[in-house]
């Protein structure tokens, strides 16, 4: 209650900016986060008192006001007794110009909070105090008008009374046939038409009108207000055309973001009538005049647009409307190509990380989204033949290989002269050529890999290629990016080159390699590796292991440097990858070709996790290893099970990495069904549990350790599913299913995910395979368990569906609940009634969270529901009256 009483005091005492700004700010955040900490007969004071701060410190600094103007509109939308404030507000100041400032900055945040996730005020509260703006909002903007009426051209308060307009749009609450005819609209257009308009007011009035615009998405029943907006926008093509002859970027900016907004409301128009009334075809003309700017920052601001419109029109599929829209597609994708083209003096290989390495991979993302309208092949060769034909510059040639890039791998790759062409005459590219070609034109090679398994004669003129880009600095990544390309396409006709892939394997470090390229080169290495004869793999997979092998035993060899031991990750990553993509074909009765070679591995790995056992990144790597490991030979790593467990277990008692439980639930996936295995894994699940759950016990353990969460609940859902008997029959169970109701209101999506799924999971055993000898006893051991665990899960569940949980978990939970019902309905019901009763029935403000009616209305629905999505359907509708 202190803060209440200080930040009061403070603001009274109005002494400085800072003091007054902190306690605004604290008054607003507890108005927000601590509502409910105040008595219901204090409520009339607050708002008097904040009415009184907001008034005497209007002048201090414009951020005081806003902070006041958000801790009022909060504590209206909590306040269940303040009724009409809207209506009260107005009356209170309208009169008074000197007023209007604050008064205005209040009108503009009550829209705006809400839909706030910082307020929990429930679905009910919420469309009250929507009806109730709605009912008020042609009083707010007769208010707006007639403050522009009386202020002229004041500048500061047009930006205001344009933000606040924009805030009542965006709520979605103005009555679009009075705005219609509303001079405010009118005066919006006048604004922006105005060549000597000052770049803030522009930015305020531009987005007003794209709230405008969004709020009227549905055209068809706002056609009144469509229609001016409509009309006023195609205005605006002779102001786009001054701004961009003044040089004046942030204008030409709102411009483009008004066209692309115009375009995104009309889109289902333009398609289902183009050329026809507001189906007019001059909006996507406003957007490709845009294209043509010289900064790629404007035509950017459009892509999301075209994407949607291919969208819209890959899903008609009418050729009729392909026809119609495929000029516009075509010039779209000559600027984009335009746009992509690098600076003349530009030096060295193009970047991919700045800003414009970034816009480069949205227009190859676009122009993925895109190329079905014009025709990918028909693209693919009006592009080569710009390169064939003309004598273009560097530059140019550059950027059309990357656009060429894009498209290749949707071009048909059978029979067809015009790839082969391309690829045969790119691998001819000179060395002399600028790097930036030569870069761009390897990953266009890499993107090819399709065209060189259809036709192998490529092949090693397409290696000897990569293999020059390779030796160099600038271009090594790149082309080891193709080069695995190009193994994972052409496994079988790579298999002849496997021992030059092994030459580069061991020498990997004398190039100049990111580690993403690396580890990239590996992978084409060892999926290359499974396709060679079987009693060939064992040799060669030892002999692409033994460098890393080598460099691990060398770094344990040495001493450690400053305290600090050499870090093995780069080594077990190669690892990683390497048992990770060698995957040959073994038949049944067969020893795996890697055992020998794993196992001949294991000592190392198994010392590395030793002497870094303290550092969790390096042991989650090793962990990583060691999974990949298990999982390329399957049952092969028996040997390797219980040395693996014991060391497990040892390290996780003083170091409890959660990496440890995932290897675990590894171990359990593939050894759970060997009968002489079950026991051993129990073992090992009980004791990595206990220090476990120590941890998650702690104050706020859940919260701080959401990986460990995660982990363990995966161990426990693949013990269900691989041995259940044996974990329903042990006294661990009741501690896990416990420490998982804990953890249902966990807020964090992979931890609520793996708990959610062990406790379907582990109900689900109750009800599936009943043809089995055991379903008898399964169904006893599940019964026992909700016997004692049912009503606390689903209260469990329910609270934290209301409170914690975001919206996206609910289908999870939902398949709980339905779980839960399919094993006994009749007691589910009774569960969920217990629970719904429990659930508060009013907010601290006073207002109703949930009427009777609709807790046995969701009752209803989902204890009669006939599949899982109705019950997720009837939590997202209810949840909504408690957010």
């Amino acid at each position: 209650m202190y803060a209440w009483e200080i930040s009061d005091q403070l603001l009274q005492l109005k002494q400085d900016v800072e003091s007054c700004y902190f306690a605004a700010q604290t008054m607003k955040m507890k108005i927000q986060t601590s509502f409910f900490e105040l008595p219901p007969e204090t409520h009339n004071a607050l708002r008097d008192s904040l009415l009184s701060h907001i008034q005497n410190l209007k002048d201090l600094s414009p951020i005081i006001v806003t902070q006041l103007a958000l801790a009022i509109a909060d504590l209206a939308l909590q306040m269940a007794s303040w009724k009409g404030c809207v209506h009260t507000l107005i009356e209170k100041y309208n009169n008074d110009i000197t007023s209007m400032t604050f008064l205005i900055e209040i009108l503009t945040v009550l829209p705006e909070e809400v839909h706030s996730r910082s307020l929990r005020i429930g679905a009910n509260r919420r469309a009250e105090i929507i009806q109730d703006l709605a009912y008020y909002s042609s009083t707010v903007v007769t208010l707006l008008t007639t403050c522009v009426e009386k202020t002229g051209n004041d500048e500061k308060m047009l930006i205001k009374v344009f933000r606040c307009l924009g805030s009542w749009f965006n709520l979605g609450v103005l009555d679009s046939n009075f705005m219609a005819s509303n001079k405010l609209l009118m005066a919006l257009f006048q604004v922006l038409q105005r060549d000597e308009t000052s770049t803030n007011l522009h930015e305020a009035t531009s987005d007003c009108v794209c709230s405008a615009l969004y709020a009227i998405e549905n055209v068809d029943t706002n056609v009144a207000l469509a229609l001016q907006l409509f009309q006023g926008v195609l205005t605006l093509e002779t102001a786009y055309h001054m701004a961009v002859a003044r040089e004046d970027l942030d204008k030409v900016l709102n411009y483009c973001r008004i066209f692309t907004e115009l375009c995104e409301t009309f889109l289902e128009v333009t398609v289902r009538s183009p050329g026809q009334g507001m189906g007019d075809l001059r909006t996507l003309e406003l957007l490709l005049i845009c294209a043509g700017h010289v900064q790629y920052e404007v035509v950017e601001i459009s892509f999301n647009f075209w994407y949607r419109l291919g969208e819209h029109l890959y899903k008609i599929n009418d050729p009729a409307l392909h026809i119609i829209f495929r000029p516009y597609i075509q010039r779209l994708l000559h600027s984009l190509a335009r746009h992509c083209q690098l600076d003349p003096d530009h030096e060295g290989i193009p970047e991919d990380t700045d800003d414009f390495g970034e816009f480069r991979m949205r227009v190859s993302d676009l122009v993925k989204d895109v190329i079905f309208l014009v025709g990918s092949m028909e693209c693919f060769s009006q592009l080569y033949s710009t390169l064939k034909e003309g004598n273009p510059s560097w530059e140019v040639t550059e950027a059309v290989l990357f656009i060429m890039a894009a498209i290749a791998k949707s071009v048909d790759p059978d029979n067809n002269s015009t790839l082969m062409e391309v690829l045969e005459q790119v691998v001819l590219l000179p060395e002399t050529v600028h790097i930036a070609v030569r870069y761009t034109s390897i990953e266009l090679v890499g993107e090819m890999s399709e065209v060189v398994d259809r036709n192998p004669r490529f092949l090693d003129p397409v290696l000897n290629y990569l293999m020059k880009g390779l030796r160099e600095k600038p271009l090594a990544s790149a082309a080891a990016k193709a080069i695995h390309n190009i193994c994972s396409v052409c496994r079988d006709h790579m298999a002849q080159h496997f021992h030059g892939l092994l030459d580069i394997a061991r020498s990997l470090d004398s190039f100049a390699l990111s580690t993403e390229a690396a580890v990239g080169l590996l992978k084409g290495t060892a999926l290359v590796l499974a396709r060679l004869p079987l009693e060939k793999i064992a040799e060669c997979l030892s002999d692409l292991c033994a460098v890393q092998v080598i460099a691990l035993k060398k770094l344990l060899s040495e001493e450690p440097s400053n305290g600090k031991t050499a870090d093995p990750t780069v080594w077990l990553d190669r690892l990683a990858v390497i048992f990770r993509h060698t995957n040959p074909i073994v038949e049944n009765g067969q020893t795996h070709p890697c055992q020998k070679v794993i196992q001949e591995i294991w000592p190392v790995l198994s010392e590395t996790l030793n002497a870094h056992q303290a550092d969790n990144r390096i042991v989650e790597r090793c962990c990583r290893c060691l999974r990949f490991a298990v999982r390329c030979v399957g049952k092969g790593s028996a040997s390797l099970l219980q040395p693996l467990v014991t060391q497990m277990v040892s390290v996780y008692q003083l170091y409890p990495h959660s990496c440890f439980l995932y290897l675990g639930s590894i171990l359990v996936d593939e050894y759970g069904m060997e009968e002489g295995c079950r026991q051993g894994l129990l073992d090992m699940l009980q004791a990595l549990c206990m220090p476990t759950f120590q941890l998650l016990e702690q104050p706020n353990g859940l919260r701080n350790h959401p990986d460990t969460v995660d982990d363990l609940f995966r161990l426990a859902t693949r013990f269900v599913q691989r041995s259940p008997i044996t974990l329903l029959g042990s006294s661990i169970i009741i501690h896990i299913i416990q420490c998982a109701i804990a953890a249902a209101s966990l807020d964090h999506r992979d931890a609520n995910c793996s708990v959610m799924k062990f406790v379907r999971d582990l109900i689900h055993t109750g009800i599936t395979s009943d043809h089995e000898e055991d379903f008898e006893l399964r169904k006893q051991l599940i019964g026992q368990a909700m016997e004692q665990h049912g009503q606390q899960l689903v209260t469990q569940l329910m609270h934290s569906c209301c409170f914690c949980l975001p919206p996206y978990t609910l289908p999870d939970v939902a398949e709980v609940l339905w779980e839960i019902m399919m094993f006994n309905r009749p007691t589910f019901c009774r569960w969920l009634e217990n629970a719904l009763k429990g659930l508060p029935k009013e907010t601290s403000g006073g207002a109703v969270t949930v009427m009777h009616k609709q807790l046995t209305d969701f009752h209803k629905q989902v204890t009669s529901a006939e599949e899982c999505k109705q019950v997720c359907w009837a939590i997202r509708e209810f949840t909504r009256l408690f957010r």
